[in-house]
């Protein structure tokens, strides 16, 4: 869980925008981003596993 002033310097414009650093919108996560969906592996794993994420099935094969 990120803290808040980690969240808020991430909202900021960075000088380069190189810098941009993307955040789980639930937990604040930073490593292990997924674009798409705007989640960090962890919460879009509980989140499909929950079935919270329309079209995202979990694999069997």
């Amino acid at each position: 869980m990120a803290t808040k002033s980690q969240i808020v310097k991430s909202l900021k414009k960075p000088k380069f925008k190189t810098r941009i650093v993307r955040r789980c919108f639930r937990c604040g996560r930073k490593r292990g981003y997924i674009r798409e969906f705007g989640l960090c592996r962890i919460c879009f794993r509980e989140m499909a596993n929950r079935g919270e994420i329309p079209g995202i099935t979990k694999s069997s094969w």
